[in-house]
């Protein structure tokens, strides 16, 4: 079955930088596109970033965008969220996702404090 495992989340001082990493399996991960998404105390979902299945266009919310990077190696089967230039309001649980046909998986989520 599909699982994803999202790590690398923690306590940030604004201004810092953290690396998510999201462990995939279970599906052909090399054959589709991968997003990340948060949540924020009290807020909806939001979606943050996607990429394609080879890695060749990349998307960002506009409020990431030229701070956060996503990247992924299919031969680990691993999506990657690199978060520079942390700000508070960053906090959130990170997840990461994969569509395959009419199914959304999720991951656990990680969750990322951006506090001094």
């Amino acid at each position: 079955q599909v699982q994803l495992v999202e790590s690398g989340g923690g306590l940030a001082q604004p201004g810092g930088f953290l690396r998510l990493s999201c462990a995939a399996s279970g599906f052909t991960f090399s054959s589709y596109a991968m997003s990340w998404a948060r949540q924020a105390p009290g807020k909806g979902l939001e979606w943050v970033s996607g990429i394609y299945s080879d890695g060749s266009d990349r998307y960002y919310a506009d409020s990431v965008k030229g701070r956060f990077t996503i990247s992924r190696d299919n031969a680990k089967n691993t999506v990657y969220l690199q978060m520079n230039s942390l700000k508070p309001e960053d906090t959130a649980v990170y997840y990461c996702n994969v569509v395959r046909g009419s199914y959304n998986y999720w991951g656990q989520g990680t969750q990322v404090t951006v506090s001094s």
